[in-house]
């Protein structure tokens, strides 16, 4: 992003209590560039200096550059694959390892639950076909928590009427997840549940793995007041909704994870009848960006860094797509997240966005996935690209994956397997995985092909893990 204006940084009273990151949530916003920029320099610097100090990984990246850092271009691109490669030098605190946190994630009793007592692990959800596990400290659940409050769903629901629907509704939250792993969505949920049983009543979990009919049943029962969840899924139940098939009143429709045109997010819309606003999340930062009503993604910049850069590094000019986007996440220290190459092409707008949000604002074309359709044209099965990536994200001894769905009868396989590990046990093992997605959908019959060549990327370099090539 352009290089922000000059002014003076708030002092943070240690970590930062719930309730002072809601008011600096405020102030921030009320403050404008000035006051969003000064907050990314002195929160920069204080995570660059922490870095530095737990951190073997940083202290050795870092070793020739001057103390007291606040300006990102300084330092050097970080990416999945070299931080989970050093992971047990990566993290601040020394008692986090790799074999700790793998054997915390391969239990799904876990889910949502402190790791070592004090740390909560999110997953990557399968779409970038790069596994990643990431460790967040109590001051980043804090920050996470503040945002969704202070800027995501408290800012959408506006005067008498939303509110009217949200408590005719009761209040209730339907949550459209993977539900068979660590992933983001879904482990925030769990902690959410586990903090206070008593939510059960108002926040329902409905895994994306289940067949359409049965996610159908499941919130036609629940009746939610807001629906979330992955973007392809929500599409698939509002075409329900529109079918009369489903009748439920939402007052707020949040979508995630992936792009949807925008004449997907017009269907979903006229389907509830109800606002639909899109999130812009990852496993590294959940709360990166807030959508608003004019299409674009305001973007959390006094907790969170995005740089949109080009294919040489060099930053993207306003108003044109980035070759990718680096990412600085302000508040985890357990595991620092600076200048990291988060692989999505962003446009960031040149003017104010029309909704009066002086956040900066951006447009992804990265996350955009497809939702599969298998069968006879009489009768056809939609899945969620995550109900099928996730079956294969989280199973031991894949390090990339890509699943092409050439024509509704075939799915082609593509493993790129970790060192050491059994490639015939590991593509037994995907393949037993993807049968049983398929099967809870009513299609058994879906050949699935090993595809000898490796992933492939797409010319601007990416790599999509789920889509349909016909």
């Amino acid at each position: 992003m352009a290089e922000p204006p000059r002014g003076r940084a708030p002092k943070t009273p240690g970590n930062g209590s719930l309730w002072w990151l809601l008011r600096d949530l405020r102030r921030a916003r009320r403050g404008g560039p000035s006051a969003v920029a000064a907050r990314q320099r002195a929160r920069l610097a204080d995570l660059v200096a922490a870095a530095r100090a737990g951190s073997p990984f940083y202290r050795e990246l870092y070793r020739d550059l001057p103390d007291g850092v606040d300006d990102p271009r300084a330092l050097p691109v970080t990416d999945k694959i070299a931080l989970m490669a050093r992971f047990d030098d990566w993290s601040t605190d020394r008692a986090v390892t790799l074999a700790g946190v793998r054997a915390f994630v391969e239990r799904s009793d876990t889910i949502g639950t402190p790791f070592l007592g004090r740390h909560f692990i999110v997953t990557t959800s399968g779409t970038s076909g790069v596994r990643g596990v990431f460790v967040q400290d109590e001051r980043m659940v804090r920050v996470l928590t503040a945002i969704t409050v202070g800027r995501s769903t408290g800012q959408f629901l506006r005067g008498p009427r939303d509110y009217a629907r949200l408590l005719r509704n009761g209040g209730r939250t339907a949550a459209l997840w993977a539900t068979d792993g660590h992933y983001a969505g879904y482990a925030t949920a769990r902690r959410l549940l586990a903090e206070r049983p008593a939510r059960r009543r108002s926040i329902r979990i409905v895994s994306v793995h289940r067949p359409l009919d049965e996610i159908v049943a499941e919130l036609q029962r629940f009746r939610p007041a807001i629906v979330n969840g992955y973007a392809s899924a929500v599409a698939m139940v509002a075409a329900e909704q529109a079918a009369g098939r489903l009748r439920i009143d939402p007052v707020l429709v949040v979508t995630a994870a992936e792009g949807l045109p925008p004449q997907a997010h017009r269907r979903i819309a006229d389907a509830f009848g109800a606002k639909v606003r899109d999130q812009y999340g990852c496993s590294e930062f959940m709360g990166l960006a807030t959508g608003c009503a004019h299409g674009w993604l305001h973007v959390n910049a006094d907790w969170a860094i995005l740089e949109p850069v080009d294919a040489d590094g060099a930053p993207t000019p306003l108003g044109e797509p980035s070759h990718t986007v680096l990412l600085t996440n302000l508040a985890n220290r357990v595991q620092p997240i600076i200048r990291y190459d988060l692989g999505d092409s962003v446009t960031q707008r040149p003017d104010p966005c029309s909704c009066g949000n002086p956040l900066p604002a951006v447009r992804v074309r990265g996350r955009t996935a497809d939702v599969l359709t298998f069968g006879p044209p009489e009768h056809p099965v939609r899945i969620p690209p995550l109900a099928l990536g996730t079956a294969v994200d989280r199973l031991p001894g894949v390090r990339r994956f890509q699943l092409v769905r050439p024509d509704p009868t075939t799915l082609l396989v593509r493993l790129d397997v970790e060192p050491g590990a059994d490639p015939g046990r590991v593509r037994a093992d995907v393949r037993a995985g993807l049968a049983g997605v398929l099967t809870a959908h009513g299609v058994p019959g879906v050949a699935l092909v090993d595809d000898e060549q490796p992933p492939q990327l797409t010319p601007g370099g990416k790599l999509r893990a789920v889509y349909a090539a016909g």
